[in-house]
Parts: structure tokens; C-alpha cells; sequence
């Protein structure tokens, strides 16, 4: 509808313009891409909504607990570790890559003065990450917080896709979030003794959303397990919460989903803050939902994207790029329409 109204300025020649991504997508491929590569402005709005990235809560936050990252080598997991260490924790980082691992612990380490190890796992594997979760008792004892960051994505259509890339990434997400929380859990209800669990996951797991299928399927599946754990597991004592971030320019996700650069600048303008997000924030909210600040928070999907999935969802959404004059002419259209 709104499309259709903007079409109808258009055809009134009162120099509108209406970008439509998919096509400006198409056009950007057919002209070639390097200038795109650039860094793109944000809007002007963006000014009103500066990122707040120093450690929200108190000194001291975490201390005496040990905090379980699953892909805490890079991106939004060292965001994560590096918050929580500088709060007190005791982290214990993992992924496949133990030399990404062991060099991020050593960087988080000396900037926060608080012990962070590295623990190889591919959750990928159940015995990789029994192994993993025994290491981790066995140096630090059992996780008082455990996150669920460990994940894979790349853009494809979905008629391009093998059997085995499907796979690859359901592995990955569903279930090595499943591994994890099956393999810390059980040992939790074991020892008697509670966590809080978060997961992340993204704001196209609630929507769906074409070219991303298996990591929207998955991390719709890691949604739902926390959901039905926080119902199961509460009563022994463990929280289960999920993030969905919004678009956070990190070097691993735009490399796969992005890697010419070129639909940062649809994604600033879909965003009404106008801007990408940082992983210091997503942290920031990370902390929180494992904090005892949070204790009765369990079962929640917190959205965190300045905006960007209601201003998609709303059928009307487009006309904010209707000038004053051109609403003018609008109203005298709509105040000259006949009958219903």
C-alpha cells in the first residue's frame, strides 16, 4: 500500500525518489562493486543514538563465577568475554581454532587483569564438547554462566544449496547449542547447582528470511530449546535467555554475509537509530541477562537492532520518505477520493 502510494507521487513527476533494495541490489552487481566497498555515512539521525560501550554494571559484578563462551575467539563472543572478565569473571573461551583462542585470552587477560582460558571444542562433535566441558570442571570447576555464541552463516539461494552446507550450519548452531546446554546441564542438575544460560541468535529467527534458510531454521530450533528449558530446568536452578541481535559489523559475519560491502548502506536506512550496532553493547545486555540483576528473567527473546525488524514490518513504514510537500499532495488526494 504504501509502495503504491508512493508509486502514484511518482507518476505526478514531483521528484520522488523510492529505493527499492532488491533493485538497487541488482543494479549495484550489474555496475560493478568496488566503490561500494567504501564505508558508508550513517544517516543523520545516528547523531542522537551514540553507542554507550564501557561496562554497564558494577565492578565486581561476576566475581567468584566463571563465565562458558562458545565462539568467544572473535566478534560478538570476545565482546562478550572481554565485558564479563572486566566485571570479575573467570571466563573460559572455546571454539576449533585453539591459536585464535589462546591469543584473544591472552589480549582480554591483560586489558581486564582477570584470568581468561582457552579451551578447544568443536560443538559440532558431542565427544569434543563432553571432552571440553571436562577440562573446564576440571581447571575452573562448573560454569555459573554459560553462552551460547558458536555459530556459522553464509548468504546462498537456497536452491544452490547441498545437503551437507545445510547441514553444516544446523550442525553448527542447533545442534552444538543443544550439546552444549545438554552436555553443562545434566552436570549442573548433578552437582545441584544453578546457571544462567544465553543464547544468540538474530531477528530473522523470529520472521524467516530468504538467502540465510538453514541459519534461520537453526536458529529458530536454538530459540525454541531455550524457551521450553526455561520452563524445564528452572527448577533447578537455571535461566535460559536469548538475544536476537541486529546488524553488528563484525569481521567474521560480513565477510560471509556482506563481503562486497555493498548492503551496509540499506541496512543504515532500514534502521530508524541509523546505525549498526557494536558488539560492546550487545555485551553490555549479554552481562545483564546473566547477572543475578537478572534472576527473574528466564524464557525471554530480547530484540536488540535500533528498530530494524518493526521498521520492515510495518506495512506503511515506507512513506517515511515522503516529503512535506509531497504529503500535502497526498492529503488532497486522499480528501478527493469518492465513495469508500
Amino acid at each position: 500500500m504504501a509502495q503504491s502510494l508512493l508509486r502514484r507521487l511518482g507518476a505526478l513527476k514531483c521528484d520522488i525518489t523510492v529505493p527499492v533494495t532488491t533493485f538497487t541490489h541488482l543494479r549495484a552487481f550489474s555496475n560493478g562493486t568496488n566503490a561500494l566497498c567504501k564505508s558508508t555515512p550513517p544517516p543523520p539521525q545516528a547523531v542522537f543514538f551514540p553507542p554507550s560501550e564501557g561496562p554497564m554494571l558494577l565492578p565486581g559484578t561476576f566475581k567468584n563465577k566463571v563465565a562458558f563462551i562458545t565462539g568467544g575467539g572473535t566478534g560478538l563472543g570476545r565482546g562478550m568475554t572481554t565485558t564479563l572478565s572486566s566485571l570479575g569473571a573467570e571466563c573460559v573461551i572455546a571454539s576449533r581454532k585453539l591459536d585464535v583462542l589462546e591469543k584473544t585470552a591472552a589480549e582480554i587477560s591483560k586489558q581486564t587483569g582477570n584470568k581468561v582460558h582457552a579451551v578447544q571444542c568443536d560443538v559440532r562433535d558431542p565427544a569434543s564438547v563432553e571432552a571440553c566441558v571436562s577440562q573446564v570442571v576440571s581447571d575452573v570447576g562448573l560454569p555459573d554462566v554459560v553462552i551460547n555464541n558458536a555459530a556459522g552463516n553464509f548468504i546462498s539461494p537456497s536452491e544452490k544449496l547441498s545437503a551437507n552446507a545445510f547441514r553444516t550450519i544446523t550442525d553448527i548452531v542447533l545442534n552444538g547449542t543443544a550439546y552444549v546446554t545438554l552436555e553443562i546441564g545434566k552436570r549442573l542438575i548433578k552437582a545441584e547447582k544453578g546457571a544462567a544460560f544465553l543464547a544468540i541468535t538474530t531477528i530473522y529467527a523470529e520472521s524467516g528470511s530468504g538467502f540465510v534458510v538453514p541459519s534461520a531454521s537453526a536458529k529458530a530450533g536454538v530459540e525454541a530449546m531455550c524457551k521450553s528449558l526455561a520452563a524445564e530446568w528452572g527448577r533447578y536452578g537455571m535461566r535460559f535467555n536469548v538475544i536476537q541481535p541486529g546488524p553488528i559489523k563484525t569481521k567474521g559475519a560480513f565477510s560471509r554475509l556482506d563481503p562486497t560491502g555493498m548492503f551496509e548502506k540499506s541496512m543504515m536506512s532500514r534502521i530508524p537509530v541509523g546505525r549498526l550496532g557494536t558488539p560492546a553493547e550487545i555485551a553490555n545486555l549479554a552481562a545483564y541477562l546473566c547477572s543475578d540483576y537478572a534472576s527473574w528473567v528466564s524464557g525471554a527473546i530480547i530484540r536488540m537492532d535500533g528498530g530494524e525488524y518493526v521498521s520492515m514490518a510495518g506495512e506503511f513504514n515506507d512513506l517515511r520518505k515522503v516529503t512535506k510537500e509531497q504529503w500535502s499532495m497526498l492529503e488532497a488526494m486522499i480528501r478527493g477520493t469518492k465513495g469508500s
